[in-house]
């Protein structure tokens, strides 16, 4: 079954086009600056160098159109109409406690993605506009949403619940919810099928560092505690987002700073983090670089990084009583040997040893510690695409809205 995977932001449309059944990627690509004078497109092919178009999207409907010409288009004929797309998977990244697995989406699935927009302002009403977009392009066929917080509903409410009056939780939902949850489940998952962990028996630290970052600690297969909170600020430093805070802090800036309380949101979701506290750049990789050259500010940018991620990893092997597998994963966990190895720095006592040539020499997937380590620590890079086209695929035929059910 051919999927449409789409994941839209304010101004950004990224795509997929994957032989859900063969795992097979047949197109990609994104489009930027919607809404903007010019519009930018990279697309690609399957095993092929992208190509850059200029064009103007004005909103999401036209950048989608765009891409399905391309797909369609007599030149590059990835597929020879839109009528051989069976299936259309969104992210979505908030799906409050409506949903722990993914939905084909209705309009009371609609309805409740448009509730969460309070908690993910930057995220669901851009997700919301792609589900739009594509239905109108392609109605025939079923849309699915897949949640970014789906996976963590499993958390215990020792785990989500905060120490505020609970009339809050009851009338609000105000509670950890987590994020990447897509991206936690696959590599959990892929442990799983290499038949390196037990998903019946099994503690497992997934560690998704990117430019936005979030560990999860899941036992027996279910995710039993993570990094982000009610929004994706919270948790580890990532490259703009401050994570953990003491929320006094905001107090303390709108008095002494005069800061409005919108100010201090976008301050600490936009102007914090590896950026704010390097005062160069939110980007690991340009840290590294300015770091090696001795630039103090991104030396100890980096620490903060390393250290948070250090703490939570402690924490969860302290509430699952142990950890079997530690995996890193995303841009900066997949690609950074530099970074792995300051974060296992010193976790010897609790079972880590890293092996630092294959650490070093590891290129995708693979085991990077020592024989002798207690816990098994691995990279994985992440496939949340091929989850989202997997799960459309499934909800898809389960609906017998196509000729495959």
């Amino acid at each position: 079954m051919i999927v449409l995977v789409i994941n839209c932001g304010s101004s950004s449309l990224r795509f997929q086009l994957i032989e859900a059944e063969e795992r097979k990627r047949l197109a990609r690509g994104h489009v930027e600056r919607i809404g903007a004078v010019s519009s930018i497109a990279t697309l690609a092919q399957s095993g092929q160098d992208p190509e850059r178009h200029g064009f103007k999207a004005e909103d999401h409907g036209q950048a989608l159109n765009f891409v399905l010409e391309y797909l369609t288009s007599e030149k590059f004929k990835v597929i020879e109409g839109v009528e051989q797309i069976e299936a259309v998977g969104h992210r979505v990244v908030h799906g409050g406690e409506h949903f722990s697995d993914s939905m084909l989406i209705d309009d009371e699935v609609v309805e409740a993605i448009r509730e969460a927009f309070d908690l993910a302002p930057l995220h669901n009403p851009a997700n919301l506009k792609g589900v739009q977009a594509a239905q109108k392009l392609l109605p025939k066929v079923p849309h699915v949403a897949v949640f970014d917080t789906a996976f963590h509903q499993t958390l215990p409410p020792e785990a989500y619940l905060y120490a505020i009056p609970h009339r809050l939780y009851r009338r609000y939902k105000i509670r950890r919810y987590g994020f990447h949850g897509t991206s936690h489940y696959y590599v959990s998952r892929r442990l799983y099928e290499l038949g390196e962990a037990n998903r019946s028996d099994s503690k497992l630290i997934t560690c998704h560092l990117g430019n936005g970052a979030s560990l999860a600690a899941v036992h027996n297969g279910r995710s039993v505690d993570t990094s982000m909170g009610l929004t994706p600020l919270a948790g580890l430093v990532m490259g703009t987002r401050s994570g953990d805070i003491d929320p006094s802090i905001v107090f303390y800036l709108n008095e002494k700073e005069e800061m409005t309380l919108n100010e201090i949101h976008s301050l600490l979701n936009r102007y914090s983090g590896l950026l704010g506290l390097s005062g160069y750049a939110g980007d690991m990789r340009a840290l590294m670089e300015e770091a090696e050259e001795g630039d103090v500010r991104c030396q100890q940018a980096i620490k903060v990084f390393c250290y948070r991620v250090k703490s939570y990893i402690g924490q969860y092997m302290a509430a699952m009583n142990g950890c079997d597998a530690l995996i890193f994963t995303a841009g900066i966990g997949e690609n950074s040997h530099q970074v792995r190895s300051r974060i296992c720095s010193g976790l010897e006592s609790l079972g880590i040893e890293l092996d630092p040539v294959a650490n070093r020499e590891v290129k995708g997937e693979g085991l990077i510690s020592r024989s002798e380590s207690e816990t098994a620590v691995w990279v994985i890079p992440t496939d949340e695409e091929m989850v989202i086209a997997i799960d459309a695929m499934k909800i898809a035929r389960a609906a017998h809205q196509t000729p495959w059910a």
